[in-house]
Protein backbone atom coordinates (compact mmCIF):
# COMPACT_ATOMS: atom_id res chain seq x y z
CA UNK A 1 0.00 0.00 0.00
CA UNK A 2 1.61 3.28 -1.00
CA UNK A 3 1.27 6.66 1.05
CA UNK A 4 -0.62 8.30 -1.54
CA UNK A 5 -3.84 5.87 -0.80
CA UNK A 6 -3.87 6.37 2.69
CA UNK A 7 -6.23 9.18 2.72
CA UNK A 8 -8.70 7.36 -0.27
CA UNK A 9 -8.89 4.13 1.89
CA UNK A 10 -9.77 6.42 4.87
CA UNK A 11 -12.49 8.03 2.61
CA UNK A 12 -13.68 4.52 1.62
CA UNK A 13 -14.19 4.00 5.24
CA UNK A 14 -16.39 6.61 5.56
CA UNK A 15 -18.42 5.43 2.59
CA UNK A 16 -18.45 1.94 4.52
CA UNK A 17 -19.79 3.57 8.01
CA UNK A 18 -22.00 5.70 6.07
CA UNK A 19 -23.58 2.27 4.70
CA UNK A 20 -23.71 0.82 7.95
CA UNK A 21 -25.58 4.02 9.34
CA UNK A 22 -28.63 3.07 6.70
CA UNK A 23 -28.87 -0.54 8.41
CA UNK A 24 -29.24 1.23 12.05
CA UNK A 25 -31.76 2.01 13.91
CA UNK A 26 -31.63 5.83 14.52
CA UNK A 27 -30.31 7.53 17.87
CA UNK A 28 -29.30 3.99 18.93
CA UNK A 29 -25.68 3.28 20.39
CA UNK A 30 -24.58 2.28 17.35
CA UNK A 31 -25.93 4.74 15.25
CA UNK A 32 -23.95 7.14 17.02
CA UNK A 33 -20.49 4.62 17.59
CA UNK A 34 -20.59 4.89 13.71
CA UNK A 35 -22.01 8.29 13.46
CA UNK A 36 -18.92 9.42 15.24
CA UNK A 37 -16.38 7.51 13.61
CA UNK A 38 -17.77 8.70 9.91
CA UNK A 39 -17.14 11.99 11.44
CA UNK A 40 -13.40 10.85 12.33
CA UNK A 41 -12.71 9.58 9.23
CA UNK A 42 -13.99 12.75 7.70
CA UNK A 43 -11.37 14.91 9.34
CA UNK A 44 -8.55 12.85 8.88
CA UNK A 45 -8.30 11.59 5.39
CA UNK A 46 -7.99 15.19 4.33
CA UNK A 47 -5.40 15.89 7.19
CA UNK A 48 -3.48 12.60 6.33
CA UNK A 49 -3.84 13.66 2.66
CA UNK A 50 -1.81 17.21 3.50
CA UNK A 51 0.44 15.62 5.81
CA UNK A 52 1.72 12.74 3.51
CA UNK A 53 1.89 15.78 0.45
CA UNK A 54 -0.67 13.14 -1.41
CA UNK A 55 -3.70 14.99 -2.05
CA UNK A 56 -5.46 14.82 -5.45
CA UNK A 57 -8.09 15.43 -7.74
CA UNK A 58 -9.60 12.03 -7.29
CA UNK A 59 -8.90 11.87 -3.71
CA UNK A 60 -10.87 15.33 -3.38
CA UNK A 61 -13.43 14.26 -5.63
CA UNK A 62 -14.17 10.73 -3.31
CA UNK A 63 -14.31 13.07 -0.47
CA UNK A 64 -17.48 15.26 -1.98
CA UNK A 65 -19.04 11.89 -2.75
CA UNK A 66 -18.69 10.67 0.45
CA UNK A 67 -19.66 13.63 2.43
CA UNK A 68 -22.47 13.76 0.18
CA UNK A 69 -23.53 10.50 0.65
CA UNK A 70 -23.02 10.36 4.56
CA UNK A 71 -24.98 14.13 4.71
CA UNK A 72 -28.47 12.39 2.59
CA UNK A 73 -28.27 9.49 4.80
CA UNK A 74 -28.05 11.38 7.86
CA UNK A 75 -30.74 13.39 6.63
CA UNK A 76 -33.20 10.63 5.62
CA UNK A 77 -32.68 9.15 8.81
CA UNK A 78 -33.56 12.06 11.25
CA UNK A 79 -35.72 13.81 8.73
CA UNK A 80 -39.24 12.94 10.92
CA UNK A 81 -37.54 14.01 13.90
CA UNK A 82 -36.86 17.73 12.66
CA UNK A 83 -39.74 17.62 10.85
CA UNK A 84 -41.69 17.60 14.67
CA UNK A 85 -39.75 19.69 16.22
CA UNK A 86 -38.10 22.58 14.09
CA UNK A 87 -40.08 26.33 13.50
CA UNK A 88 -41.04 26.64 9.70
CA UNK A 89 -38.72 29.55 9.41
CA UNK A 90 -35.64 27.39 9.89
CA UNK A 91 -36.93 25.28 6.96
CA UNK A 92 -37.60 28.67 5.10
CA UNK A 93 -34.20 29.19 5.78
CA UNK A 94 -32.76 25.67 4.85
CA UNK A 95 -34.48 25.73 1.55
CA UNK A 96 -32.65 29.17 0.65
CA UNK A 97 -29.40 27.44 1.88
CA UNK A 98 -30.32 24.70 -0.37
CA UNK A 99 -31.27 26.76 -3.35
CA UNK A 100 -27.89 28.79 -2.92
CA UNK A 101 -25.93 25.80 -2.79
CA UNK A 102 -27.53 24.75 -6.38
CA UNK A 103 -26.81 28.24 -7.40
CA UNK A 104 -23.42 27.81 -6.32
CA UNK A 105 -22.45 24.24 -8.18
CA UNK A 106 -24.44 25.70 -11.49
CA UNK A 107 -21.93 28.40 -11.74
CA UNK A 108 -18.75 26.40 -10.95
CA UNK A 109 -20.46 23.63 -13.40
CA UNK A 110 -20.46 26.43 -16.21
CA UNK A 111 -17.33 28.12 -15.37
CA UNK A 112 -14.96 25.76 -14.55
CA UNK A 113 -16.61 22.34 -16.10
CA UNK A 114 -16.62 20.64 -12.62
CA UNK A 115 -18.60 19.99 -9.47
CA UNK A 116 -17.00 22.12 -7.25
CA UNK A 117 -17.37 23.36 -3.77
CA UNK A 118 -15.13 25.03 -1.99
CA UNK A 119 -13.44 24.16 1.13
CA UNK A 120 -13.80 27.89 3.24
CA UNK A 121 -13.49 28.79 6.47
CA UNK A 122 -17.33 28.81 6.86
CA UNK A 123 -18.01 26.03 4.70
CA UNK A 124 -16.29 23.96 7.35
CA UNK A 125 -17.81 25.60 10.47
CA UNK A 126 -21.16 24.69 9.18
CA UNK A 127 -20.22 20.99 8.46
CA UNK A 128 -19.45 20.99 11.69
CA UNK A 129 -22.66 22.47 13.15
CA UNK A 130 -24.20 20.04 11.02
CA UNK A 131 -22.72 17.34 12.55
CA UNK A 132 -23.31 18.51 16.16
CA UNK A 133 -27.43 18.16 14.90
CA UNK A 134 -27.93 14.15 15.34
CA UNK A 135 -25.81 14.46 18.86
CA UNK A 136 -27.87 17.34 20.24
CA UNK A 137 -31.31 16.42 18.65
CA UNK A 138 -32.93 15.34 21.51
CA UNK A 139 -31.53 18.03 23.67
CA UNK A 140 -33.41 22.21 23.90
CA UNK A 141 -30.34 23.62 21.72
CA UNK A 142 -32.19 22.12 18.57
CA UNK A 143 -33.86 24.55 17.17
CA UNK A 144 -31.09 27.78 17.78
CA UNK A 145 -28.53 25.29 16.55
CA UNK A 146 -30.52 24.57 13.32
CA UNK A 147 -31.35 28.40 12.88
CA UNK A 148 -27.46 29.05 13.16
CA UNK A 149 -26.74 26.35 10.39
CA UNK A 150 -28.98 27.60 8.00
CA UNK A 151 -28.13 31.36 8.31
CA UNK A 152 -24.19 30.69 8.25
CA UNK A 153 -24.74 27.89 5.30
CA UNK A 154 -26.69 31.33 3.54
CA UNK A 155 -22.93 32.89 4.13
CA UNK A 156 -20.79 30.44 3.53
CA UNK A 157 -23.02 29.24 0.07
CA UNK A 158 -22.85 33.34 -0.70
CA UNK A 159 -19.45 33.96 0.08
CA UNK A 160 -18.86 30.88 -2.33
CA UNK A 161 -20.59 31.90 -4.89
CA UNK A 162 -18.85 35.57 -4.95
CA UNK A 163 -15.37 33.42 -5.21
CA UNK A 164 -16.88 31.38 -8.68
CA UNK A 165 -17.93 34.61 -9.91
CA UNK A 166 -14.41 36.52 -9.55
CA UNK A 167 -12.30 33.75 -10.72
CA UNK A 168 -10.76 32.91 -13.49
CA UNK A 169 -10.27 29.33 -12.54
CA UNK A 170 -10.83 26.83 -9.99
CA UNK A 171 -8.80 26.90 -7.56
CA UNK A 172 -9.22 24.11 -4.17
CA UNK A 173 -6.78 25.85 -1.86
CA UNK A 174 -9.06 29.12 -0.92
CA UNK A 175 -10.22 29.43 2.62
CA UNK A 176 -12.49 32.60 2.52
CA UNK A 177 -12.77 35.36 0.03
CA UNK A 178 -9.90 37.37 1.55
CA UNK A 179 -7.70 35.09 0.67
CA UNK A 180 -9.07 35.10 -3.19
CA UNK A 181 -7.47 38.58 -3.89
Amino acid sequence: MSAASIPNIITSLRIAGTFGLIFTPEFDVWFYVLYIFTGITDILDGFVARKLKVTSEFGARLDSVSDLFFYVTILCKIFRKLQEILHPAIWVGAGAYLVLRVISYIIAAVKFHKLASLHTYLNKIGVFLVFLVPLLIHTEVIEWLCAIIAIVGIIATIEEIMIHIRRKEYATDIKDIKSDQ
